[in-house]
């Protein structure tokens, strides 16, 4: 069995109570099913959950190289150089990064996005903008870090896509989940 959740801002990854926190099982009310890899507490989207331990491994594991897609709201202006610094291995000082693939994200696309609940801080003087990231290592905050460190400090990190399974091809709603047959 697999299924895809769209998780909320806020929602631990982990299915027993939290003293701070919802958990996935207030959301995902099927028994022996397990995340196959995470996504952080202040990150949102696709999450995978599994009931095949295989399965999980091959999602999870950075050595099966699956991609995983992300949209990350950053502050600052696009600049070519800066972002040209996450297109090659990046080191993050306890592991390198590989290089990513980039691209920004038309309004188009950032009209999809859901209003986060609580909203990110604007501030007026400050721009932001959108930039897709896809990724094959997903080691932990490897996103925000790596963005950080080319000078883009990270706002808002969702996950659109885990290899082949896209967010917004199954259509989920914020805290939806659904069986999914498209494996990754």
């Amino acid at each position: 069995m697999l299924i895809a959740l769209n998780k909320p801002y806020g929602v631990i990854c982990q299915f027993s109570p939290h003293e701070k926190h919802r958990s996935l099982k207030d959301f995902v009310p099927v028994p022996n099913v397990y995340p196959a890899g995470r996504l952080d507490t202040d990150s949102e989207g696709l999450l995978l959950l599994t009931d095949d331990g295989q399965q999980q491994a091959r999602i999870a594991n950075p050595k099966f190289k699956l991609a995983k897609t992300y949209w990350a709201q950053l502050e600052g202006s696009p600049d070519a150089d800066k972002l040209a610094q996450l297109t090659q291995p990046l080191d993050l000082g306890d592991f390198v990064a590989q290089p990513a693939k980039i691209c920004l994200l038309n309004q188009d696309d950032v009209a999809k996005i859901w209003q986060r609940d609580p909203p990110i801080r604007e501030r007026k003087t400050v721009p932001d903008f959108w930039l897709q990231i896809q990724i094959h290592e997903g080691k932990n905050r490897q996103v925000r870090r790596m963005t950080a460190k080319a000078g883009f400090p990270c706002l808002r990190l969702i996950r659109v896509g885990i290899g082949r399974v896209n967010l917004f091809d199954l259509g989920l709603e914020l805290g939806e989940w659904r069986e999914c047959s498209q494996l990754p």
